[in-house]
């Protein structure tokens, strides 16, 4: 059972329907017009800029070194090519930490120059007071919990989070401030599948998971990771549907090859 085949566009009003009626969510990464015009097509309900793109498209071994600018590159990018798809784009490391004003400032910037529908941000009670700033300014709010990678180096790893009570109990309590606030969902990132599922039912707002098993709402991968562009990373969570690294990596042969031996470009493909 698949949502409004006939809709034109997914909205926040629609990601709620979808929750209430226990239709899942499909959510995927996208940085680029060429590749979210792919996923847009195929029927994704939610495209996010991630600051993935930080590690994906820049090579960065963190989130951290992605700025404003470039977000909002890839973003109007991305807009460009949705037609259908909500895009969500996230606020990079630096842009709402600790100043509700500069966080309003940098959704709005999100808004108005790349079009973009909605922002994500990570945090919980911490950033309740940029969270209401940016609502109140009429810009759709997605949380992010559990595993922010923004705050890799307080972790010091990327390993699952809210094993214990004392984190979890905290994600429990962020999770409901943050839908309090009016956020229109929250993604839940590498935390027990026991602890989401709680979260999930207990909380009236769509959770999107990622490594944050079944019983969520929805579920959100990186895009280079599911295709298997990416050949270094995979997490238990990850289901690869491709390997396209490989499929490309014979056909750029097969071209190199053809040049070489003079093959292509043949008398057919001249003027």
């Amino acid at each position: 059972m698949s949502t409004h085949k006939e809709v034109k566009r997914i909205t926040t009003h629609i990601l709620q329907e979808m929750k209430n009626r226990g239709e899942k969510i499909s959510m995927l990464t996208a940085y680029d017009y060429s590749m979210a015009a792919i996923v847009d097509e195929a029927g994704v309900d939610i495209i996010l800029v991630g600051d993935s793109a930080s590690n994906v498209m820049a090579g960065h071994e963190t989130t951290l070194p992605i700025t404003l600018d470039q977000m909002i590159y890839h973003a109007s990018s991305v807009v460009r090519a949705a037609k259908r798809a909500l895009v969500v784009v996230d606020l990079p490391f630096g842009s709402y930490q600790g100043n509700s004003k500069e966080a309003l400032n940098s959704a709005i910037r999100i808004m108005k120059e790349a079009g973009a529908h909605c922002i994500k941000i990570e945090g919980g009670v911490e950033i309740s007071e940029s969270v209401s700033r940016i609502l109140t300014a009429g810009i759709p709010v997605m949380g992010h919990l559990g595993l922010t990678p923004q705050s890799i180096y307080k972790f010091g790893t990327y390993t699952v989070r809210a094993k214990e009570e004392v984190e979890a109990q905290k994600l429990r309590e962020d999770a409901l401030k943050l839908q309090e606030l009016g956020c229109f969902g929250i993604v839940l990132e590498k935390i027990p599948a026991k602890l989401a599922k709680e979260v999930s039912e207990s909380l009236s707002i769509p959770i999107i998971g990622i490594g944050a098993g079944r019983h969520c709402d929805g579920q959100v991968l990186v895009v280079h990771d599911m295709l298997g562009i990416n050949k270094e990373f995979k997490p238990r969570f990850l289901r690869q549907y491709a390997d396209l690294n490989s499929i490309m990596n014979k056909a750029i042969k097969s071209y190199v090859s053809d040049v070489k031996t003079k093959s292509f470009p043949n008398e057919k493909e001249e003027y």
